[in-house]
C-alpha cells in the first residue's frame, strides 16, 4: 500500500519503523504546510493511507472510510477511552470516526530556561525585556487568536471584547519581537530558540527532539490554560484494500506501537500513558489534555489561512479594527 505522511522525524519516523520492521506500507512525506494546501480528497485519489489532521475532515469525509467500518465498536471504544484530551472526538464528524489518532499535540510554552511565566501577564512582562516571540507563520496566526480567546474566558466569536483583547496581546507581543522571527512556523521559531537570540515563545505546538528547549503548559488567563488541540491522525482512502489497511491501522494504536515505537523514533503517540511519564513533555500533559479543538466543517481552512493573514498584516501594520475585519471574514465563511 501507499501511504503519506509528513516530512519531520515526528512524522515519519515511527511509520517508517514500523513498515521496516513488518512491511506493508511504503511512506511518502509532504511538507508540513501540504495539510493547508492540499486537501484531504485530492490527496486520498493517490493514496492509500494518510496521515491527517482532523481540520480538513469536513470537506474529505466522502472520501475516507469511517473508522466503524474497519474496526469493531470495542476496538474504538477502548481507543477513545486511552488517548489523551479531545484527540479522539477531533476526528468524529456526523457521527462517523473518519481517522484515529496516532499523534497528539498543542500548544504550549517554550523556553531556553526552566522557571517559566505561568500567566499572560507574566509573559507580557517579560516581552518587555527582549528575547520573546510569538508564533505567527501560516495558520498559527489564528490558532494562537483561538488559544488567548480561550484563556480570556470566551470561545472565539462568541464575545468582541474577549476577541479584542486577544488581538491586543498579539499586537503587544509582536511590538517587541524581531519582525523576522515572528512570522515562522513551529519548527522555524524552535530553531531560532536553538540557535539564536530567542529565549521564549509562550505558545507553539510541542515537539520532540529538541533536548536543549524546555517545555511547559501554556500561559494562563483569568479564565485558565488556553490551547488549541494538534497532532495528526491515521485515515484510510475509499480505494485502499480494507484487510490490508485494517491491518496497519490495527497496528498503528497497538499499546506497544504507541508506547515503545512510536517514543523511540521521535513520535510524540495519542496514548495519553506516555504523556505522564517523566521527561516526556511531562510538563505539557495538563494542556494536551485541556486543548480546544478547531471547526471542521468544510471551508474552514481556507478561512483559517485567510484569518491568519488579517491578524499578521493588520498587526503588522498596526492597523485599528482588526478584529472587526477577522469577524466580518467569520461571518462571511459561517453564512457561506
Amino acid at each position: 500500500m501507499k501511504g503519506l505522511t509528513w516530512d519531520h522525524p515526528r512524522g515519519y519516523g515511527p511509520l517508517d519503523e514500523l513498515a521496516r520492521r513488518e512491511g506493508g506500507v511504503e511512506w511518502d512525506r509532504q511538507p508540513l504546510e501540504g495539510f493547508e494546501s492540499t486537501p484531504i480528497a485530492a490527496l486520498a485519489a493517490k493514496y492509500d493511507l494518510l496521515v491527517v489532521d482532523h481540520p480538513g475532515l469536513g470537506a474529505a469525509a466522502g472520501h475516507l472510510v469511517p473508522m466503524e467500518e474497519l474496526l469493531d465498536a470495542a476496538e474504538l471504544a477502548a481507543w477513545r477511552a486511552g488517548t489523551i484530551g479531545a484527540s479522539y472526538d477531533s476526528y468524529v464528524l456526523d457521527g462517523r470516526t473518519w481517522a484515529l489518532p496516532i499523534d497528539a499535540a498543542a500548544q504550549v510554552s517554550v523556553a531556553t530556561f526552566a522557571d517559566q511565566p505561568k500567566t499572560w501577564d507574566d509573559v507580557l512582562s517579560l516581552a518587555r525585556e527582549g528575547g520573546v516571540t510569538p508564533c505567527l507563520g501560516g495558520p498559527h496566526a489564528l490558532l494562537m487568536f483561538f488559544a488567548l480567546c480561550v484563556a480570556y474566558g470566551a470561545e472565539p466569536f462568541t464575545d468582541a471584547s474577549v476577541g479584542e483583547r486577544a488581538v491586543e496581546v498579539m499586537a503587544e507581543l509582536v511590538a517587541s519581537a524581531d519582525s523576522s522571527l515572528w512570522g515562522r512556523n513551529p519548527i522555524g521559531v524552535l530553531a531560532a530558540m536553538t540557535d539564536g537570540p530567542v529565549r521564549y515563545c509562550p505558545l507553539v505546538y510541542g515537539y520532540t527532539g529538541y533536548p536543549l528547549l524546555s517545555f511547559h503548559d501554556a500561559p494562563a488567563g483569568p479564565a485558565g490554560i488556553g490551547s488549541v488541540l494538534g497532532g495528526t491522525g491515521i485515515a484510510v482512502s475509499r480505494q485502499a484494500p480494507p484487510d490490508e489497511a485494517r491491518a496497519v491501522v490495527r497496528r498503528l494504536i497497538a499499546p506497544d506501537v504507541q508506547t515503545e515505537v512510536f517514543p523511540a523514533q521521535g513520535g510524540q503517540p495519542a496514548d495519553r500513558r506516555v504523556w505522564t511519564r517523566p521527561g516526556f513533555h511531562h510538563d505539557t500533559a495538563e494542556t494536551v489534555a485541556r486543548a480546544w479543538v478547531r471547526p471542521r466543517e468544510p471551508g474552514y481552512v481556507r478561512f483559517q489561512t485567510e484569518a491568519s493573514r488579517i491578524l499578521r498584516d493588520g498587526i503588522a501594520a498596526r492597523e485599528a479594527r482588526v478584529h472587526d475585519r477577522l469577524v466580518a471574514r467569520y461571518q462571511e465563511w459561517r453564512d457561506a
